[in-house]
Formats: structure tokens, sequence, C-alpha cells
């Protein structure tokens, strides 16, 4: 669903710690209101103002910057001249104010620093601005709420200050900021402190912001910030290694990784990826799905932390408010007031048709790259009840294929990974009636049907093994005959619930390549479609087509590009052997991640590439966002053409490419059933040639040139 707020005033910047997130400006500053920015915990603006001024005059901005770690965010700030206290008048630009902060088992620290550069005594008023106005993420969306909780009396005494809350959800929530020196000035919204610093004097507050009192000091913050990098550096180090790729394609691929690192929060079940900042920092469904997929050839770890935390939240029962069914896996989790009031039906909500097929697709693939039967045996009944939603779904469907219609209007009107109200029309641009059963969606089933014979075939039932691979083939038949337009020389994007197709071109056949449904003839028409202008913009695939009735290069899904569609085309391609066109789009997606500080947002506008301009921004898109992070992972996987296969110790590497301008490049310590081994790639002439580096020879390197 798209977010509908404006942008920010000024770049943002974000930290994310488990269940927390914290978005400020370059100086740090949280406006609150109706930007997007603020303290959250749990789904909740913990802090919806923090404002740092010299006697209430913003200083001026140096510079501002999150360490490569991306654990700490810091920025450097100087005075306007400031007003005479019994003397004379501060210069400008005398004071160095800095700012460092980072978050930490749910709770913000910040340390300032304040020092005098000027040649005599200076008077320096520091003054924090700061309030909680505790609204729901979702009200920070922009959706209104008849009625809120009540706000009992703020507490300021000492060195610190307690906000509250009463929610309508019988919650009491708090935000107690804590000072390490008392201010001179405290009340429930501002808290002053009078430095009179000599000349190269420094003044230093420290300051803590959570649910609980805390007791800042320079002490307590150096050890919460060791804790939180030892934290995310171990996240960072799980799975193998890619380098020597130069610096600004290393630089690209160590952001993503550290992006991934940074939202993967470690719950019981595992690590598992949140989806995106500020909007989707919670579980989603698909969004970790296909983050697990992109990075399963380097580490399995993630995908087994995703499979396990869906299990556990696999729907048990009917409701038309969640949409959800026994079998069906989880599309969105939220914590919060509104979701905990049933104001909205996302606290835990299935209305996500595309996931529960992918949950079995990736069990599928996690087996066939770990060999980690004793895992799957403890999914396999979750899996069981998956495929069993899926047949029951089919079943019903007069076509025999996986179709949605949300049970309630508070519910998504689209299912698919593009769920904005208008991606799915006729050629004519009316929307369609549902059950609407989407053509990526059918490759999702096909897959998850042969994933589940391969899965049962290893049980020894080798019965049902048979019955889900001829269920599979029929549904091939099924979207081969009913999907396939000749005319458009393409898929169409859906079917409606009278039966009537969608005769779109999109990018969603992309997909169908990617799970390797289409006949061969026809994936190369729809390989050479998604590569003409009308879908490839120069940096990267559009969702849609530029011919086609609501095409807006500015929308959320109808002309954008987001880098982990294109991933996911430039995947199919290569499995159909189209590995140089899969490499041209990684090229542009490269180019692209150039322009974005080597982080690619959720989604760009679709404006076709001019010369010496960058690609256009769209201003709310999250970033970080896990399933862009974790583009470049799987476009080099559809490059480089390696395939892990623990079940049968074996490593394949078929016709590798490397990207533009990269001549070398290594991938280090991948596991093959518990033995590491390395890989390295070279340019030479007009070929790509691989070898295994290091590793023990029983497991078996196959390259095919």
């Amino acid at each position: 669903m798209a977010p509908t707020l404006p942008p920010s005033r000024q770049a943002s910047y974000s930290l994310k710690d488990g269940d927390s997130f914290l978005v400020c400006d370059a100086r740090g500053d949280i406006h609150g209101g109706d930007e997007a920015d603020g303290l959250f915990h749990d789904g909740t603006r913990a802090l919806s103002r923090l404002r740092l001024s010299l006697d209430g005059t913003a200083p001026t901005l140096l510079s501002a910057a999150i360490a490569q770690d991306r654990v700490v965010f810091s920025a450097h700030l100087t005075n306007r001249p400031l007003p005479p206290i019994g003397g004379s008048a501060a210069g400008q630009g005398v004071i160095h104010v800095s700012r460092s902060r980072f978050l930490w088992q749910g709770r913000l620290h910040e340390r300032i620093t304040c020092t005098n550069y000027d040649r005599v005594p200076v008077s320096v008023p520091l003054v924090l601005e700061f309030a909680a106005d505790f609204r729901d993420m979702f009200e920070v969306r922009g959706m209104e709420r008849a009625r809120r909780g009540s706000y009992p009396q703020a507490e300021a005494r000492g060195d610190r200050v307690v906000l509250h809350y009463d929610g309508l959800d019988g919650v009491s929530r708090r935000t107690v900021l804590a000072f390490s020196a008392a201010p001179t000035v405290l009340d429930h919204g501002m808290a002053r402190f009078e430095c009179r610093l000599a000349p190269r004097e420094s003044f230093e507050l420290y300051m803590e912001v959570g649910a609980d009192a805390g007791e800042p000091s320079a002490a307590r913050h150096r050890r919460a910030m060791v804790h939180a990098r030892r934290a995310l550096r171990a996240r960072r180090r799980s799975g193998a290694r890619l380098h020597g790729g130069g610096l600004l394609f290393d630089a690209w691929v160590e952001r993503s990784r550290t992006d991934i690192a940074l939202l993967a929060s470690d719950l019981p079940s595992g690590r598992y990826p949140y989806a995106g900042i500020p909007w989707f920092s919670t579980p989603f469904g698909r969004d970790a799905i296909v983050t697990a997929l992109q990075t399963l050839w380097l580490d399995p770890d993630l995908a087994r932390g995703v499979l396990a935390y869906l299990a556990e939240r696999q729907a048990a029962e009917d409701s038309s408010f969640r949409d959800s069914a026994p079998g069906k896996i989880m599309h969105e989790a939220r914590k919060g007031e509104m979701a905990a009031l049933g104001e909205v039906p996302f606290g835990l909500y299935y209305g996500g048709v595309d996931t529960t097929p992918l949950f079995v697709l990736l069990a599928g693939r996690y087996l066939r790259r770990t060999g980690d039967r004793a895992f799957i045996d403890r999914l396999w009944p979750a899996l069981e009840r998956a495929i069993g939603w899926i047949e029951r779904s089919c079943d019903a469907d007069p076509d025999g294929l996986l179709a949605y219609a949300r049970g309630e209007a508070s519910g998504l009107s689209n299912q698919g990974w593009k769920d904005s109200e208008d991606s799915v029309f006729h050629a004519d641009g009316s929307l369609p009636q549902g059950p609407v059963a989407l053509v990526e969606v059918q490759g999702y089933v096909y897959e998850a049907l042969l994933a589940m014979a391969m899965l049962a075939r290893g049980r020894g039932a080798h019965d049902a093994a048979r019955a889900w691979e001829a269920r599979a083939g029929r549904l091939r038949e099924t979207v081969e005959s009913r999907f396939w337009d000749p005319d458009l020389e393409f898929y169409a994007l859906a079917r409606d619930g009278s039966g009537r197709m969608c005769r779109v071109l999109a990018s969603n056949p992309g997909h169908l390549l990617y799970v390797g449904l289409p006949a061969p003839e026809r994936a190369a028409h729809v390989i050479a479609q998604l590569g003409s202008p009308r879908f490839d913009n120069g940096w990267g695939v559009r969702t849609l087509a530029t011919d086609q009735p609501r095409y807006n290069p500015m929308s959320y899904h109808n002309g954008s590009v987001w880098p982990h569609d294109v991933a996911l085309c430039a995947a199919g391609m290569a499995r159909y052997g189209a590995r140089r066109q899969a490499t041209r789009l990684l090229g542009e997606v490269f180019e692209a991640a150039t322009h974005f500080d080597m982080r690619l947002p959720e989604l760009f506008c679709g404006f076709p590439r001019s010369a010496g301009e960058p690609p256009i921004a769209y201003p709310v898109a999250c970033m970080p966002q896990a399933w862009s992070a974790g583009a470049v992972f799987m476009l080099l996987h559809a490059c480089l053409g390696v395939e892990v296969d623990a079940v049968e110790g074996r490593i394949l590497i078929d016709h590798p490419q490397l990207p533009p301008g990269v001549e070398r490049l290594r991938v280090d310590a991948l596991d093959v059933g518990g033995a590491r081994v390395d890989l390295a790639f070279e340019r030479v002439g007009d070929r790509v040639l691989a070898a295994r580096a290091a590793g023990p020879d029983d497991v078996q390197v196959v390259v095919r040139l």
C-alpha cells in the first residue's frame, strides 16, 4: 500500500535496532507533526520532537553522516552569533556542537558536546525541546482516528522528565528523557543548560530516551555503543563474502550487506529482516521471503530464520477481517494501539495471496541449498498446511488458479506485491472485479507444487510427490493457455472474477521466468519486451510499459522502477540463458545505486534515463529497504550463474558473466554442507573464467563456459 505523506523538509537519517527505529534530519532534530520522523518503538512514536538550539536559534549545519557500520549517527554544527550575557556577543562559527547517537535495546543514547573555539570565555545556552505524541504508525501515515487516549501530566524533576500516554487499548506508555547533568530549567517540553566555557573548553552532555529511566554517563554510553556495534557486526559476518570488484562495486555490496544486517532483528526463531524504514519497519511475509531468496546462495541462515518465524504464525482460523484461512502464511505483523484495538487488521494480517506459495518455494530452495533435512522435517506440518490452503483455493476457482478477493473493505484491495489500489487493471484502464488471479502468483504456485513433490520424495512419500507433480503440470498448461496473448506476444497481467483477462504489459511475467514456467520460445518474447525501451528506462525495468493505460513514471506501481522487481526479472532471464541481458540490468542498477549513495531505495521514478542526469527519486520511498538492499545479490547470482546443491555436494557455475567495469570477483567462504569453498571469477578477453580458489576437493565444482 503506497504511503501518502509528503516528503520530509530535508534529507533524513535513520537508525534501527530490534523493534525501535529513529528518523531525524541532518541536524539530528525531530520535528514530528505530519512529518515521518521520530523515535518509534513497537509501532508507536515515542518521541515526536527533539530540537537542539542555542538560546532558541538553530545552529548551522556543517555535516551529518551515519558511520559506515550503520550504528552511529553524527552531526557537526556551529553557532550563529550568540547574544551577549554579561559581556560582548560571541561571533559566528566559534562554538562547535557535535551530536552522536545510536539505538540499543529500545533506548536512544545521545552525546552532545559543545566546544568553545573563541579566544574569550563564552556563555552557551543549550536548549533541547522535546515532545511525545505517542501516535500510532498508521496515524503518522495519515489515517484519522475518531478518538485517542489521554495524556496524564508530565513529570519533570531533577535530571529527567517522564511523558505519559494512556492508550485506549489499556496500555500505559511512557517516554523518559534522562540527562547526565541536571538542566538549569526543566519542564514538560524543554531542558535548558547554561554552559560557561573558557577558550578550548568543552561541555559534554549525555542523554538517554526510553520507556524507563536510565542513568546516562560517559561510561554507560561507551558500553552500550560497544554492544550495539558488536551485535550488528555479528549479523554482517553471516554468510559468504564478496570482494574484489573494485572500490565502487565493493562499496555497494558492503552497503547492501550492512543494510540487511541493520534491518534484521534477532528473534527467538532466528534472524528476520524487517521490510523497511520508516513505513515498514516490522515483519512482512513477502518482503522477508524475497530477501531470503536474494541472499540464499550466500547466507542460507537468513532463510531459515524467515521460514521458522512464518511457520510459527501460520493462520489457524478463518477471518474475513484479517483475510486469514487455515494454512495461510502471514503478510504483515504490527504492534501498536490501532492494531491491538482492531482499528486496522494488520496486527496479524494474511492478505497476501503470494506469501503462502513463496513460503513453500523458499523451503524447497533452502533444502537444495543446504541439505538441512532435519529443519525441513520440523517444518513439514506447516508446509502441508500451506499447500493444503493453496490446493483448496485452486479447487474453488473455475480455472484452478490461485486468486484473491479481500474479505472486508479494511483489507488490501490488491494482494500481490503490487498492492496499491490501481495496480491491476484492464487494457481500457478499468479496475477488475475479484477474485483476481495474478500471472506471477500462478508461477509461484507452480514451483511450490514442484517443491512439495521434491520434499515428499525425500521423505519417501512417492504417491504424494507424483500427485503434486501432476498438479503442477496441469497448472502450467492452464497458465500457457489462459494467460499467453499471441497479439501482445506477452502474458496477461491477471484474470478477473468474470474470466476476462487483463491484457496489460506489466513486469509481472518476469517473475514467471524466475520459476521457469514459460515455454522457451515464449520466454524469449518476454525477455525481448522487458529489455525494450518501453520497459527498460536505462536504470532498470519499469513495472509497467510506457504505452499502457495508467502508466505514470511517478506512480507507486504503474511505471516506477523497483530494484527487487528488476532482480527477479534478471534472474528469470538468466534462467533461460539470457545471462548477458541480466548482466546489462545489473550494470544499470549499479549505476543507479551510485546516485543514491550506494543505497538503493524501495523504488524510484520510471522516467527515461537522460545523459548526465541521475535517476529521479520517489519522494516517500523507504530507505533502507530489505529487498532493495538484497537486489545486488540476486543480480550477481543471475550473472555469475552459481548454483549450490548441498544435497549433491556440488557447485555448478554456468556461463558466468561479470558486471560492466568489474574485471574480477571473489566469493569466499561459500558454505556447502559444512565445507567452505572460495570461488574466483576473472574477465579474460570477451570471456569470464571461473575456478575454485580454495576449499576441499570433496565438493565438486563444475564450470560451464
